[in-house]
């Protein structure tokens, strides 16, 4: 007798049904519009009709298994009280368990359903029906809690009564799945029923409610039923188990493409998705596959490790993310317009094309693996946190898997994989619910304290990541702890989130031994010794308060502090209070005092970081450690005389994030308040010659002290630039991070497009000589 486990897997999954993880996207989106024209009403009218007539022939057909099942029942509790009885008392109660009750729920959901599909008109209400067929939905979670013993009461009643046997087996069919399934048809069509119901109509809030109880109930038992829910019976009675999917990008003879990744219990299998044409259901075309007994994720030397990785331009992404802001906004927009659902539609369709060309291009990190027939597969993924899971889980099957597979056993398996999946979208914003979080926009500021749990004395350190625009970005590095099995890092870090949900931390082992760099999968050759991750919940972080928080990666235990602040309130520039130090003070007054043409502090740290920063892999754009950085600017502004001293043994990010904090706290931008109507409308000039002449023009109008503080910082950027290829820092990367610093405004209601061409003036070479870099700043 199969499991109750597979029952539902039969029912939550069965063939040409979306799945339940498809059940709670775009249907009620797309139901909420209103129905304008008399022809849609009419058409949403007859819509309804259909589909409740649909559901009255459906219910027909499983009150007749549910008596079906219930007609064994009466004769069986009457033998029960005679000498020669078939199943006892208690095993007649636990075998049926509730299956009368269900039969009453349905037997009044349809007679009372039925005569109003008779009398149909459009304000006919049905949501009543649906929302109490729902409320009692607390019956099946009875039924499926008892479905284990029942089963197991039945088999052994079949193996000890031979009558009992040929009764079971006209009953056992329809006990296997259909209460379940019933759960799931119902919820189906809640979802056509919302599509085709006016959001004015009297029934539309109790079908959602309806909806929202049934989806809790489905996702309640999803939980509970995994892993096992995604078995297939194999030969001998074993079975194949989906251990865990995601859509991943593939390099294919430099190319990349998206592809649907299934690890089952014994196999690696590369699927594509097919395009889907008139609303039909998911299909997979099989691309290859590895069993797991010949996979390896063989050691290569460092050469090999790195495919030739076609990398897009930092600028085309960037620009994909403004993009994808905008047709945000303008969904917004239109929702708050309550405009027609063609315009909105059409948004959706532009916001989903734009998300997934970013999906697919932004992953740069290569995660390979090898069959033992010689071919070699490469995915880009966008983070050690992914990789090292997959290797992780595939490595753990292969201590325990065998494997075999026909030709149409492999058919079969990937036609299966549209109801096994666990990921059902590729992971854009369009698929999320309208009241799921948008993430959090602003500054993200963490303390990794220190951590337990190691094994023996390594050299340590972490890194931070968060999510930005569906995929994992790398934002700070601890420094390294030597030597020590508790190391306490006690480094705080300052993070921009950019509609974030999830913090990651992943711990690290540092190799210095040049000679064991073999590097596998293309990987640092540093060892990950522990992941893990926070989702960041804008109830709990509001109030700006630092969060502890210890995260467990099997063993090892990290402890972390976390405060947010929002982006309004970080980027809020402060009047000048004060006429000492350099920090906050008026740019004008700090060289004045020092009879320099540019701060001291800007060349301080600009001659540190092009003394052994240039370098640098993410300079200006990775975190320094806030700590460093509150010491720096203290000593800069007391003026101490061993700041050159302090600087030569600080991390050089924390440097870099000194120069970029003084520019944010002056009290106004070094390109001023008075010019930045200016300049904002100079960047937004489409013609390449006007803008260069407008911004030009303008910088010759900027105070002495700014325009050479500006020419001074310009050249040394220019050189970051010059090392691209090391330290992965281009003109448009630079301009990104020093473009909002150096040009927005006091004003907190000033709008700044979020635009990297901020810096445009980066790619203009040679300046006229009425702007050519004065030699002598001092």
């Amino acid at each position: 007798t199969e499991t109750l486990k597979e029952a539902i897997s039969t029912s939550l999954f069965l063939p040409g049904r979306p799945s339940l993880g498809g059940l709670s996207s775009e249907g009620a989106d797309v139901s909420a519009s209103v129905l304008q024209s008399e022809l849609d009403l009419e058409k949403g009218l007859e819509m309804r009709k259909w589909v409740l007539s649909g559901i009255l022939a459906s219910e027909e057909t499983y009150l007749s298994h549910l008596e079906a099942l219930l007609l064994p029942m009466k004769p069986l509790k009457a033998a029960a009280t005679t000498s020669q009885p078939v199943l006892t008392s208690q095993q007649i109660e636990t075998i049926f368990f509730k299956v009368p009750e269900l039969y009453e729920i349905h037997k009044e959901f349809y007679d009372g359903l039925f005569p109003r599909v008779q009398q149909w008109s459009h304000q006919q209400r049905v949501g009543d029906l649906f929302q109490k067929l729902a409320s009692q939905l607390g019956v099946y979670r009875a039924f499926v809690d008892n479905y284990g013993v029942a089963m197991e009461t039945a088999e052994k009643c079949c193996q000890a009564n031979a009558q009992f046997a040929e009764i079971s087996e006209v009953m056992s069919k329809p006990l296997l799945y259909k209460p379940v399934d019933r759960v799931t048809r119902s919820t189906l069509v809640l979802h056509d029923l919302l599509k085709h119901t006016p959001s004015s109509h009297p029934d539309h809030s109790l079908l959602q409610d309806a909806l929202r109880i049934s989806q809790n109930f489905l996702s309640s038992i999803n939980e509970e039923i995994t892993p096992r829910r995604q078995s297939m019976t194999v030969k001998k009675g074993e079975h194949r188990q989906l251990l865990k999917d995601s859509f991943m990008v593939e390099l294919v003879e430099g190319a990349r493409k998206l592809r649907h990744i299934f690890l089952f219990t014994d196999l690696l299998l590369c699927t594509k998705l097919k395009k889907q044409s008139g609303g039909k259901t998911q299909q997979y075309d099989c691309k290859w596959y590895i069993p797991l007994t010949d996979l390896s994720f063989q050691m290569v030397d460092e050469l090999e490790a790195l495919p030739n990785i076609p990398l897009v331009p930092d600028e085309e992404l960037d620009a994909l993310k403004i993009k994808i802001s905008q047709i945000k906004s303008d969904i917004q927009r239109e929702k708050r317009a309550n405009k027609g659902s063609k315009v909105m539609e059409r948004l959706r369709k532009k916001l989903s094309e734009q998300e997934s060309l970013l999906l697919l291009m932004s992953p740069s990190m290569a995660f390979r693996v090898h069959s033992r027939n010689g071919k070699s597969y490469t995915f880009l993924i966008s983070s050690d946190y992914e990789r090292a899971e997959w290797r992780e889980s595939i490595r753990e099957q292969q201590k325990k898997c065998d494997f075999s597979l026909t030709s149409v056993e492999l058919q079969m398996l990937t036609n299966s994989c549209v109801k096994l999946q666990t990921v059902h979208h590729i992971p854009l914003t369009i698929n999320k619910e309208d009241d799921e979080s948008p993430g959090l926009y602003g500054f993200l500021h963490v303390i990794v304290h220190s951590a337990t749990g190691f094994k023996q004395s390594s050299n340590l350190y972490c890194t931070l990541e968060v999510d930005s625009f569906g995929y994992f970005v790398n934002k700070a590095k601890t420094r390294v702890y030597r030597d020590t099995t508790e190391p306490n890092w006690n480094e705080e870090f300052e993070i921009e989130l950019e509609g974030s949900q999830t913090l990651r931390i992943l711990c690290y082992e540092k190799c210095y031994n040049k000679m064991k760099m073999t590097k596998e999968d293309g990987e640092s050759a540093d060892k990950l010794m522990g992941k893990g991750q926070v989702q960041l919940d804008p109830q709990t972080l509001q109030d700006r308060d630092w969060q502890r928080t210890v995260i467990d990666m099997n063993g090892i235990e990290v402890k972390l502090s976390v405060k947010f602040t929002s982006r309004e309130f970080s980027l809020k520039r402060m009047p000048s209070r004060k006429q000492t130090g350099v920090f906050g003070v008026k740019i004008a007054v700090v060289t004045k005092r020092e009879r320099s043409k540019v701060p001291y502090i800007v060349r301080q740290c600009v001659e540190e970081i092009e003394r052994r920063g240039m370098e640098e892999v993410g300079i200006y754009r990775v975190s320094g450690v806030a700590t460093d950085i509150q010491a720096l600017k203290a000593a800069f502004d007391v003026n101490n005389k061993d700041v050159s001293v302090m600087m030569s043994e600080m991390d050089v990010n924390a440097i870099a994030g000194t120069l970029k904090l003084y520019f944010r706290e002056l009290p106004e931008p070094l390109f001023t308040d008075e010019f930045y109507p200016n300049f904002a409308e100079g960047i937004a000039l489409s013609d390449p010659v006007a803008k260069e002449s407008c911004m030009l023009n303008l910088l010759l109008s900027l105070p002495e002290a700014n325009l050479l503080t500006f020419l001074f910082l310009l050249d040394h950027l220019k050189r970051v630039a010059e090392k691209e290829t090391v330290n992965k820092m281009s003109l448009h990367n630079l301009a990104t991070v020093f473009g909002p610093t150096l040009l927005r405004p006091s004003e907190k209601e000033s709008k700044l497009p979020a635009n990297p061409s901020h810096l445009s003036l980066l790619q203009h070479e040679p300046f006229p000589p009425q702007l050519q870099r004065p030699t002598y700043y001092h």
